[in-house]
Formats: structure tokens, C-alpha cells, sequence
């Protein structure tokens, strides 16, 4: 408790970022230089999609009797959900012995002029992991990217495989304001050396990406919606797909992640999973079917069976808010009572324009969040899709939980979206003080 305390005392992990690869790299230094350790490294870059594809392969590594190390972000309740061996978060004894190694290292860095101010939040989490894995006996180690890629800690980890999945617009005001230079600074994982996996892009994405791999002598493998065939999708939206690659063929794979736009972060898996196979581990075929059946990932596109259903999606940004639209149009047919709060920095309109039309009533809710749009920000932005007599504006998660339960009638359904960080609040508040009508 001690040292996550002293990690979030660093400041909210994008308000405090400081991009850049100078602390890390002496961090790491100082600790040794786990990232070099005797472990394979795979780093998972892009917009939408890194967290899925990661657990993907993790699931297919794990399934192969690969001892693997998965370090993603962000979490949903627990801060050690980040970092994930064979399955399994830290032990939290042993969590808080590395944090306060890389604590007393960072520190001294300060104190000797080494480093003007402390690594980050970010910075140390993700030297906590990596100098975990060694100790966890680590073949595999895969690191979902933070913002970016250029300036990103885990790049710090100077990984041999590295994927970039569909890369869209989010975050503009540290990575730029257009597709190309989004995906420049994505792009940048990709070094002379590498296995370069990249998912179907859009054309000014991929221009960049192939000039990259161009100037670093790496020929990609470039993914393709021809290698994926939707054979049909279970009620809630497990697709069966059949996946063909140059290699291998996988017929009628059911997948555990749900929703149309898993098929192809799931090809990205397969893809890494066969460079890796191709390298020297032992991934079989039957490992890769059924990590890719086995494959979970809290607050995707995830159901609870309450009363009313709840339906949990971290649609933080305009492609992934139109992936749970269509999500919700294909396969909810219930009445949707939709519960909604985002960060002020993403693009609320084009959300909102997605969304807010799918729902029968309309909940919105600030977060216990310094980066939470306001609760009059959300109720201008609902004032052109809802009427008054369907909407309900709270600053209270809890309050916002109690009205779905109360609006949402027979047969319903409550959708809790716009941000992982308000489906981690919902889940807490729903684990500990959740009854029938989810009275808080």
C-alpha cells in the first residue's frame, strides 16, 4: 500500500507524463539492465486494439507452456492488474520489495544530479515490471505501449518483435493532430533488427509505417483482412473466425474477446505468434486456437449478469466508441440504458455523435478523475441527442449507478462506457456494495 501510494503521489500518470527515453534508460541502468535479460520481448503499439492483441498472445504463449510476463494499462481497480505473470498479478509482498528497489534507485539518481526530477509514474511501473521478470523466470515478456511509441518507456525495453495495431486519431495534443503524424511517432518502435508485425491500416498510416521500416532495413509483415474469415458470431458477439496465413491455417477459431473488430487484433496475435514460433519457441497450432478462445480482457466488451445485465466497454475514443455502436447495433437488441463519463481531453463530440443516439436513457457522470469532463460539458454535448425527459446528469458514479437501476426496465440493459477509468470506479463500487438493483 506504501509504495502504490508513492507511485500515485507522482502525479496522474498523462497530466505528469514527461515523454522522453533519458530517465527510463538510466533507471534501468541503475537497476542492472533487466530489459537485457535472457527473455524474448514483444511491444505492442497503436490506437485501438494493443490491450486485446496482448492478451491474445499472452493466452496463446501460456497455452504453449511459455512462462510469460504482460504488462498493460491501464488498470481497472487493483494498480498490480498491470503487471501479469502466467496469468497472474503480482503478488503485491513482492510488488511492493521491487517498487521500493526502484524507488531508492530513482532517488538517489535525483539526489547525485543524475536525473533533475523523479521518473514518472509510468516510468517506474514499468521498470518495476521489467526488473521483475528475471526473477519470474520470464520467456516472454510482452509490453503493451503507453502513449506513442517514440518516446514511450516500454520502448526502453528495445523489444525484438514489435506490432502496431489499426492506429487512429487520439491524443493529438502529445502526438500530433493528423493519421501520419499519429502514426510517426508509432512508427518509431520499429528499429534495424526487429520482427515488425503491422495490423491493416489506414493509407496515410501505413505510408509512414512502411517509409520506417524502409529506413531500418526491416521487411514487415504486413496483415491482411484476406487472411480472416467470419464464419458467424454466438448471440453476445464471440465471432468463429478461420484464419489463413502463410503458414498455417486456423478454421472456426470461436474467439473469447467479443465484437467484429477482434477478428483482426486477433490476426495480429496469430501473426506474432507464428514469428515467434518461427524464432525458436514452441507454439503449436493447438495453442494459438485455443489462447485465442481463452482470451479475456476486463472492461472490453464485457457482460455481468446483474439485474439488469450490465455490458462494460472502455470506448475511449471515436473508433472505439463507433466499434461498440456497432457492436451494440448487431448484437443488443434490449433497451440500452446507457452510462457515460470520458476524459475532457478526447474527442466528446464525435463520441457523443456515435453513442448518445443508441440510448434509451442517458446517464452522465463526472469521474474521480483530475482529467473528467464536467458534468455541464457532458450535458451540453447530450442536448442534441436526447430529450430531457431521458437524460440524467450526476458528479457521482454511485448516484449515476443507482438512476440506470432505477430507469432501466424489464428486459434492459445498462452499458457503462467512455472510459476504463469510469468502468474501474463502477466495478469497485459494484464489487463491494451491489445488490439486485445496484444500490450503492
Amino acid at each position: 500500500d506504501e509504495s502504490v501510494a508513492y507511485l500515485l503521489s507522482l502525479g496522474h500518470e498523462t497530466l505528469a507524463m514527461k515523454l522522453g527515453l533519458e530517465s527510463i534508460r538510466r533507471l534501468l541502468t541503475a537497476l542492472g539492465e533487466p530489459q537485457r535479460a535472457s527473455m524474448w520481448k514483444v511491444q505492442v503499439a497503436g490506437t485501438n486494439g494493443k490491450g486485446s492483441t496482448s492478451v491474445m498472445l499472452d493466452a496463446i504463449a501460456r497455452r504453449a507452456k511459455i512462462d510469460t510476463a504482460l504488462y498493460t494499462s491501464p488498470h481497472l481497480i487493483n494498480l498490480t492488474e498491470r503487471l501479469r505473470f502466467n496469468g497472474h498479478e503480482i503478488d503485491r509482498a513482492h510488488f511492493g520489495l521491487v517498487a521500493s528497489k526502484v524507488r531508492d534507485e530513482a532517488e538517489k539518481l535525483v539526489a547525485s544530479g543524475a536525473l533533475p526530477a523523479p521518473p514518472t509514474f509510468f516510468e517506474q511501473l514499468t521498470a518495476i515490471f521489467l526488473y521483475t521478470c528475471p526473477d519470474a523466470w520470464t520467456e516472454l515478456a510482452i509490453l503493451e505501449t503507453g502513449l506513442g511509441g517514440r518516446l514511450d518507456a516500454t520502448t526502453a525495453a528495445e523489444a525484438q518483435v514489435v506490432a502496431i495495431t489499426p492506429i487512429a486519431l487520439d491524443h493529438q495534443e502529445y502526438l500530433g493532430e493528423t493519421l501520419a503524424e499519429i502514426a510517426f511517432e508509432k512508427a518509431a518502435i520499429i528499429r534495424p533488427g526487429v520482427v515488425a508485425v503491422i495490423a491493416p491500416q489506414p493509407a496515410e498510416a501505413l505510408e509512414v509505417i512502411l517509409r520506417r521500416c524502409a529506413e531500418c532495413g526491416v521487411e514487415p509483415r504486413l496483415v491482411s483482412t484476406d487472411e480472416m474469415e467470419i464464419n458467424g458470431a454466438a448471440e453476445r458477439g464471440r465471432l468463429s473466425v478461420t484464419f489463413r496465413t502463410a503458414q498455417d491455417e486456423y478454421e472456426c477459431v470461436r474467439l473469447g474477446l467479443r465484437g467484429r473488430h477482434q477478428a483482426v487484433n486477433a490476426s495480429v496475435a496469430v501473426a506474432l505468434a507464428e514469428e515467434l514460433r518461427a524464432r525458436g519457441l514452441q507454439i503449436s497450432r493447438e495453442a494459438i486456437i485455443t489462447g485465442l478462445e481463452r482470451a479475456c480482457h476486463p472492461g472490453r466488451l464485457e457482460w455481468r449478469e446483474l439485474q439488469p445485465p450490465m455490458l462494460f466497454d472502455g470506448a475511449h475514443n471515436p473508433a472505439g466508441a463507433r466499434a461498440l455502436r456497432d457492436y451494440l447495433d448487431e448484437f443488443v437488441k434490449a433497451p440500452v440504458t446507457l452510462l457515460f463519463g470520458a476524459m475532457r481531453d478526447k474527442d466528446l463530440e464525435v463520441m457523443a455523435e456515435t453513442l448518445f443516439p443508441a440510448a434509451e436513457h442517458l446517464i452522465l457522470t463526472e469521474l474521480r478523475n483530475p482529467r473528467t469532463a464536467t458534468k455541464e460539458t457532458l450535458r451540453q454535448l447530450a442536448s442534441h441527442h436526447t430529450d430531457a425527459s431521458r437524460l440524467a446528469v450526476t458528479d457521482d458514479v454511485a448516484e449515476a449507478l443507482r438512476i440506470a437501476a432505477e430507469r432501466t426496465g424489464p428486459g434492459g440493459v445498462v452499458c457503462v462506457t467512455g472510459s476504463l477509468y469510469l468502468i474501474g470506479e463502477a466495478q469497485e463500487l459494484l464489487r463491494h456494495k451491489v445488490h439486485e438493483s445496484y444500490a450503492i
